[in-house]
């Protein structure tokens, strides 16, 4: 016997003609914020759920291969990244992993909800339990106001682990706010923005691609990974700055702190693109 349709969570993609489910337990929680609604669910296999506005934001089970993909490519690919800089990634699953490289000296973090990251503390500790670091900082506050209003040379990384680009996350896929993250830039800095499904969205990593090379990035690569509760299963993450396809190798194959997904040879091979990827580069 299946389970009762109720028993179900689904997102439905209406417009690409696509739906996913998962089983669900119980709603643990439910809230409207002054920007958006928030659900938690424990689903039957996937552990605890974070749906956001009607899209699954993150699972227990498999949030490992966004957040690690999201971080550690940049941070080994920048010679000595020190100061990081986070915008979005309210359930600090990204800050977790930034934090567990020991050249980084400060890390600060712009999240608009700050609710989202008071429920990850309660519903998704795991992810949450380097939030006490000295090395964090955090700002609720918009993203696109704090990149204007920062001082120029004074971050390495910026990783922009946003929502879909819609509504308070839109500005965020722009020329003028990737012109304003350049200013923020060392010269070796690098930008990471997660760029949804190479399959269904190839027509918003065109945009990302034309928006980076006009905010003043002289190189841009999109790479791939797994992700099952997100649409397509297949998702992307954006990188520009200058020498993306040169990385600490060494330090990466020898990296002193544990991961699930990401090693020397996974960011080796996500540098190699699908065929009908590389129109994106010419």
């Amino acid at each position: 016997m299946g389970l009762a349709p109720k028993s179900w969570f689904t997102e439905v993609q209406a417009e690409e003609g696509l739906a996913f489910s998962l089983a669900i337990q119980e709603k643990l929680h439910a809230e409207t914020t002054p920007y958006q609604h928030i659900e938690i669910y424990q689903t039957k296999t996937f552990g605890r759920l974070m749906v956001i506005d009607g899209c699954i934001m993150l699972s227990e089970r498999d949030n490992f291969l966004y957040h690690e993909m999201m971080s550690h490519i940049a941070l080994f690919t920048h010679p000595h990244p020190e100061r990081v800089l986070i915008i979005g990634g309210g359930d600090c699953g990204t800050l977790r992993e930034v934090l567990k490289h020991n050249t980084v000296r400060e890390v600060q973090q712009v999240e608009i909800d700050e609710r989202v990251t008071r429920l990850a503390e309660k519903y998704f500790p795991q992810l949450c339990e380097n939030n006490h670091d000295s090395r964090a900082r955090f700002h609720f506050d918009d993203g696109i106001h704090f990149v204007a209003e920062a001082p120029a040379n004074s971050v390495d990384i910026i990783i922009i682990d946003s929502t879909d680009p819609v509504g308070p996350a839109e500005g965020l896929f722009q020329a003028s706010f990737y012109t304003n993250c350049r200013r923020l830039l060392g010269e070796s800095g690098i930008l990471v923005q997660q760029s949804e499904s190479p399959l269904l969205h190839f027509h918003l990593l065109k945009k990302i691609h034309t928006e980076m090379k006009n905010g003043g990035f002289p190189e841009i690569r999109t790479l791939t990974y797994p992700q099952c509760v997100y649409p397509s299963g297949w998702w992307s993450a954006t990188l520009a700055g200058r020498s993306l396809s040169q990385f600490r190798e060494q330090d990466a194959a020898a990296k002193t702190f544990p991961t699930i997904y990401y090693n020397a040879d996974i960011h080796r091979s996500s540098l190699a693109i699908p065929e009908f990827l590389r129109q994106l580069e010419r």
